[in-house]
């Protein structure tokens, strides 16, 4: 797949006005153009494309307009180094539909109290500029995200880089395509929701497609092709000695190795990002798709099992905000408890499709039974998660709107080995407590399939909802189960409200 961030930009605006004279806005565009190299060299994922200053209506309008047309611009940022009259910014921010940050900073850290004079005051007036800034946005009911702060202060950096890669997620979803292998799992609410809707209000496109359409390409696959790719898994994983070459069960691996050409070859025929498949809806299939879906996850598709096209639009979102991060992003589900007083922990696993990017060492190649499916033994990645903190986050329909739930958790290194358990599988502590944790969960209508991600934090999604006027609540340390009723409710109230203006 493409890199995510390759050919994307954000635009940065800078407001003024003709007020100052030429003199005076040209130490404005140059100063500004420095704020642009600061955040550059900070590590913003994306290139900063720096446009000269505006200075009247008529000019603010043209650029928002040209940010919507331009399909490499996924957000600008906004910074008011003097003062511009927000009544110029009315009809630009009126017709922007493009994510917009407003970073309100200065260009020098420090006063020069000995020499500070009126010259310097009119030259650096961001501390009331952006405040007109801020008060149209307001008025007009512009979604943007805040920053304060020096450009060369780390933090800000890297609220701005949350942002971006949230804002490359949300151009991500606007042309994202989804193949749903069969329908999803009978008599299953939660893997349902509105498609058409989902287009709407995200952008991604999902249809499904017979399993058997995927079958043809499977056993069209070329015996030249599997041979290569079964070397690949031997350089890669630590194979079962049953997978390997005169091993009794080696026939079975090639089949996987087919399983996983054909359906990348599907996808990327199709220009499909994310999939779906169903253990009750195997059409042709020898195997359930697993070692095949644990790779293409590792390559960034995004996946839903049972036919959950909302997880996997979700998983490949937070794919594509992550790129390049550390830590791993992965479908998951929440299987079972360990509930012992004072060291309550989750158990995350699901049938064999775990993401191995977020595996701690090399998994192992193996074959085992499944007891669900009804085919013949599938090969899969085992492997435990690497420990360390992490959010896991879920996409419910929840009827006349999607709500995203986060919950904060710390992934742990198991008690003891799992011996019997061949999946790859997470566990951990979620924040603050199982019990708030769970109920929570439970209140907020939260699905079981989730992604787990250690490479995104809620900062990121935070911005990402606010992108998609989604709603976002938060399961975190300081969560109590009244408060998070509370907020429930609230929110209910406004986004009904919400979907009136």
């Amino acid at each position: 797949m493409t890199e995510v961030f390759s050919g994307r930009e954000v635009w940065f605006l800078t407001g003024s006005q003709g007020l100052y004279g030429d003199e005076t806005l040209q130490q404005v565009a140059e100063q500004s153009r420095q704020v642009v190299n600061q955040l550059a060299l900070a590590g913003i994922p994306v290139r900063l494309i720096w446009k000269p200053v505006l200075i009247d209506a008529a000019s603010i309008r043209r650029i928002c307009l040209e940010a919507n047309a331009q399909d490499s611009c996924i957000g600008l940022i906004a910074w008011m180094h003097t003062f511009s009259p927000a009544k110029m910014w009315i009809a630009g921010l009126d017709a922007l539909r493009k994510p917009l940050l407003h970073l309100h900073t200065q260009a020098n850290a420090h006063l020069p109290w000995a020499t500070i004079d009126m010259d310097f005051m009119n030259l650096n007036q961001a501390a009331h500029g952006d405040r007109e800034f801020g008060h149209i946005q307001s008025r007009l009911g512009v979604p943007r995200k805040t920053v304060a702060g020096h450009a060369s202060d780390p933090a800000v950096a890297a609220r701005i880089a949350d942002w971006a890669r949230a804002a490359a997620g949300r151009a991500e979803l606007a042309t994202l395509k989804l193949a749903r292998f069969g329908d999803n799992m009978r008599d299953v609410a939660v893997t349902e929701g509105d498609k058409v809707e989902a287009q709407l209000r995200l952008g991604v496109s999902v249809n499904t497609y017979g399993v058997n359409d995927l079958v043809a390409v499977v056993d069209a696959v070329a015996d030249a092709q599997i041979t290569e790719l079964v070397k690949d898994y031997d350089d890669l994983y630590r194979l079962a000695p049953e997978l390997r070459a005169g091993g009794e069960r080696h026939d079975a691996l090639r089949y996987a190795a087919r399983i996983e050409l054909g359906l990348r070859s599907f996808l990327t025929d199709g220009g499909f990002r994310a999939f779906t498949t169903n253990f009750e809806d195997l059409g042709g299939l020898r195997q359930l798709p697993g070692l095949a879906v644990q790779r293409l996850m590792a390559d960034g598709y995004g996946f839903g099992g049972e036919g959950d096209w909302k997880t996997s639009v979700l998983l490949r979102t937070l794919k594509a905000a992550a790129e390049g991060l550390p830590g791993g992003t992965s479908f998951m589900e929440d299987y079972t408890y360990h509930l012992e007083p004072g060291n309550e922990l989750i158990l995350g696993a699901h049938m064999l499709e775990v993401c191995p990017s977020i595996a701690a060492g090399t998994p192992s190649c193996e074959i085992h039974p499944l007891s669900i499916g009804g085919r013949e033994d599938p090969v899969r990645l085992v492997f435990d998660a690497e420990p360390g903190p992490a959010v896991v986050v879920g996409l419910a329909d929840m009827g006349e709107r999607f709500r995203l739930v986060a919950n904060a958790i710390d992934v742990v290194e198991p008690a003891e080995p799992l011996p019997s358990l061949p999946v790859a599988r997470a566990v951990w502590k979620p924040q603050p407590d199982l019990r708030t944790s769970t109920e929570a969960w439970l209140t907020a209508g939260a699905p079981h399939h989730t992604v787990l991600t250690r490479a995104l934090g809620v900062d990121a999604l935070d911005d990402l909802a606010e992108m998609l006027a989604v709603e976002l609540v938060v399961i975190d340390e300081s969560t109590s189960i009244r408060r998070f009723t509370r907020e429930l409710r609230w929110n209910q109230a406004y986004y009904r409200l919400a979907q009136g203006f």
